[in-house]
C-alpha cells in the first residue's frame, strides 16, 4: 500500500503540458488555415488588376467578390476558433497548476522565505493563463509562416523577395532586441510588484494598530516610495517594449511603400504587372505582421516565460515520490542530536538537542526569551527541516511521511492563532471534506470549548472571517486548541496555549492535556505562565538553543541545580505556583 498525498506522483511541468497536445495540434491546424486564407486579399488585388480591369468584366468582379466574402467569413470563423482554443488552453493550464500553486503557498512555512507577500506562485499561474488566453500566442503560431509568405514574394519577383527578406531581417532583429532588453526590467518589475503588494497586505492586516496609534500618514509616505519604485520599473519596461514596438510598426509601414516602389520600377521596366505590384505590397505587410504583433506583446510573453520558469522550479521542488503508508505512531517521540534553524538560514537556533518522550507523557518546555522554544516547536511538527540529527515518531523520521499524512498525527497550536474564512466547524475539522459531526464535537469537547460554541446563535455553523474579528483572542485560541485536538493526533505541541485564556479557559486547557495523556498521546507545552505546566510530568529547560535540563518536573525544579540558573526568575515563579490548580 502506498500513500501519495496531495503532492505525490507528479509529472514535470512540461510533461503535464504535453497532455494538452491535442489543443496545440488544433491551434497549429487552425493557424495553418488562417494563414493560407490570409492570402485572399493579395490574390484578390492581383486578379482585379490583372484580370478584371483589362477585361472590364463585371461578372468576373462580382464572382471574385462573392468568393472573397466567403473566404473572409471562413477566416473570421477560424480566428474565433483559435482564440477560443487559446482560452481553453489557458484555463486548462490554470486548472492543472492552480491547486499546486496554492499548496506551494500553504506549505511556504517550511521553505526559504520568499520575497514579497508569498503569493507569487499564484500570480505566475494567472500570468501564464492570461498570456495564453490573449492574442500573443496567435502571433507566435503565425511566425513560422513568414518564410512561406517570403517565398511567394520571391515567386512574384526576386527583387520583391529581397526587399521583403530585408524587412523581415530588420523586424527579427528588433524582436531579438526586445527579448534582450526586456528580460531584466521585467524581472525587476515582478519583484517590486510583489514587495508593493506585501506592504499593502501588511497595512490591511494591521489596520487597527495603524488607526489606533495614528501612523497612517507615515505609512502612506512609505507606500509612496515603494509605489514610486514600482512605477519607475514598470515605466522602464514599458519604454523598452513600446519603443521597439513603435519602431517595428514604423519599419513595417515604411516597408510597404518600399515594396510598392520596387514593384513600380519593375512595372515600368515591364518585369511585373500592376497586380503583382499591389498584391506583393499587401503580401509583405501580412508576412511581417506577426513579428510586429509579437514585439507589441513581448512584455506579456517575457512575463509569461519567467512565470513559467518559476512554476517549473516550484513543481520540481514540490515533487513527492509515492511513499509507504506508515502505521499511526503510538509509542514515542525521539529527538536525536537535533540541529535546527529557519528555512534558508545557515545559522542553527537549536544545537545538539536530544530527549525522548514516551506515550502518555506531557513535557513542559521553559526558558528565557530567544532560547529557541518556538523554533523547537516548529521543528517538532515538521515545519522546519533539521540541519542535522533527527526527529522520530516511533523510530521513523518525520521525512518518511508526506505533509498530509504527517498532519493527521500532529496537533499544533502556534502562538498566534489564525482562523480561516468559513464556519467554526470547518476550522476545527481542518476543512476535511470527509469529516463528521461526531469528530468535530469530540474535538470541541476535548478542548473544553463545546459549551462556548453552542452558546453562539449559529453554534458550530457560525461564520467567521479570515481575521476572525468577531471572536476574542481567547475564543480564537480555544477554537485553535480544538483544531489541534481534532482526530486525536498522537503528538500535540502547544506554544503558549494559555496566553489569552481566563481561569475557565486555563482549566479547560489542563483537562485537554490530561485527555491527551489518558489516550496515550504525547503533549509538549511551551509556556511562560506556570499554570499551563501544572499537569506536566517532565520539564525541558532551554538556554541559547541547548537543553540545559530535562527530566521529571520535581527533579528539574529543585533548588540549586546549575542548569536551571539561567531561568531563575521563571523557575521560582513556577515553584511558587506548583501544586496550585490553574
Amino acid at each position: 500500500m502506498s500513500e501519495t498525498g496531495p503532492l505525490s506522483s507528479p509529472r514535470p511541468l512540461f510533461g503535464l503540458f504535453s497532455s494538452l497536445r491535442v489543443g496545440a495540434l488544433g491551434l497549429a491546424v487552425t493557424s495553418c488555415l488562417v494563414n493560407v486564407l490570409a492570402l485572399t486579399g493579395s490574390f484578390f488585388m492581383l486578379q482585379v488588376y490583372d484580370r478584371v480591369i483589362p477585361s472590364r468584366s463585371l461578372p468576373t468582379l462580382v464572382g471574385l467578390i462573392v468568393i472573397v466574402v466567403a473566404l473572409f467569413a471562413f477566416q473570421w470563423l477560424l480566428d474565433l476558433t483559435r482564440s477560443l482554443l487559446l482560452g481553453q488552453i489557458g484555463r486548462a493550464v490554470d486548472e492543472r497548476f492552480s491547486g499546486r500553486a496554492f499548496l506551494s503557498v500553504a506549505l511556504s512555512a517550511s521553505r526559504k522565505p520568499a520575497h514579497g507577500d508569498g503569493l507569487q506562485t499564484i500570480r505566475d499561474v494567472d500570468t501564464v493563463r492570461g498570456f495564453l488566453s490573449g492574442p500573443g500566442p496567435g502571433a507566435l503560431f503565425d511566425l513560422p509562416w513568414m518564410p512561406f509568405y517570403l517565398a511567394l514574394c520571391f515567386l512574384f519577383h526576386h527583387w520583391i523577395g529581397v526587399t521583403a527578406a530585408a524587412g523581415a531581417m530588420i523586424l527579427t532583429g528588433l524582436a531579438l532586441l526586445a527579448e534582450v532588453k526586456s528580460r531584466q526590467p521585467t524581472r525587476e518589475t515582478v519583484a517590486i510588484l510583489a514587495e508593493r503588494m506585501a506592504f499593502a497586505e501588511t497595512a490591511r492586516r494591521n489596520s487597527e494598530t495603524v488607526v489606533a496609534m495614528g501612523f497612517a500618514a507615515a505609512l502612506s509616505t512609505r507606500w509612496a516610495g515603494v509605489n514610486r519604485r514600482h512605477l519607475d520599473s514598470h515605466l522602464r519596461t514599458a519604454t523598452v517594449v513600446n519603443s521597439l514596438s513603435t519602431l517595428s510598426r514604423s519599419a513595417r509601414m515604411l516597408l510597404q511603400p518600399g515594396v510598392l516602389a520596387v514593384g513600380a520600377i519593375l512595372v515600368i521596366r515591364q518585369e511585373a504587372t500592376g497586380g503583382i505590384m499591389i498584391a506583393s505590397s499587401i503580401l509583405v505587410s501580412r508576412a511581417l505582421a506577426p513579428i510586429e504583433l509579437a514585439i507589441a506583446h513581448w512584455r506579456g510573453f517575457a512575463a509569461a516565460r519567467q512565470a513559467w520558469s518559476r512554476l517549473d522550479r516550484e513543481v520540481r521542488l514540490s515533487d513527492e515520490r509515492p511513499r509507504v503508508a506508515l502505521p499511526a505512531p503510538r509509542q514515542s517521540l525521539l529527538v536525536e542530536n537535533l540541529h535546527l534553524g529557519a528555512p534558508g538560514s545557515k545559522m542553527p537556533i537549536i544545537r545538539g538537542m536530544s530527549f525522548e518522550v514516551k506515550a502518555g507523557e506531557a513535557v513542559g518546555i521553559i526558558g528565557p526569551s530567544a532560547s529557541g522554544k518556538s523554533s523547537l516547536a516548529r521543528g517538532l511538527v515538521g515545519l522546519w527541516s533539521a540541519f542535522g540529527g533527527d526527529i522520530r515518531l516511533d523510530g521513523a523520521s518525520l521525512s518518511q511521511w508526506t505533509p498530509a499524512a504527517l498532519g493527521r498525527h500532529i496537533g499544533y497550536l502556534p502562538q498566534e492563532v489564525s482562523l480561516f474564512e468559513g464556519t467554526i466547524a470547518d476550522n476545527i475539522a481542518r476543512f476535511d471534506p470527509q469529516t463528521s459531526s461526531e469528530l468535530v464535537i469530540a474535538a470541541a469537547r476535548a478542548a473544553g470549548v463545546y459549551d462556548m460554541i453552542v452558546g453562539f446563535s449559529d453554534g458550530f455553523d457560525t461564520l467567521i472571517g479570515a481575521q476572525a474579528t468577531a471572536l476574542s483572542a481567547g475564543q480564537r485560541q480555544r477554537i485553535g486548541l480544538a483544531r489541534a485536538l481534532y482526530g486525536d493526533p498522537f503528538l500535540v505541541v502547544l506554544d503558549e496555549p494559555n496566553s489569552n485564556l481566563d481561569v475557565q479557559g486555563e482549566l479547560a486547557l489542563a483537562q485537554a492535556i490530561e485527555s491527551v495523556r489518558s489516550r496515550q498521546g504525547v503533549v509538549l507545552i511551551i509556556a511562560h505562565r506556570p499554570s499551563a505546566l501544572s499537569v506536566v510530568d517532565k520539564v525541558l529547560v532551554l538556554e541559547d538553543g541547548r537543553a540545559k535540563a530535562f527530566g521529571p518536573k520535581g527533579d528539574v525544579l529543585k533548588t540549586g541545580p546549575k542548569p536551571v540558573a539561567a531561568t531563575g526568575s521563571f523557575v521560582r515563579l513556577l515553584r511558587a505556583g506548583e501544586g496550585t490548580s490553574p
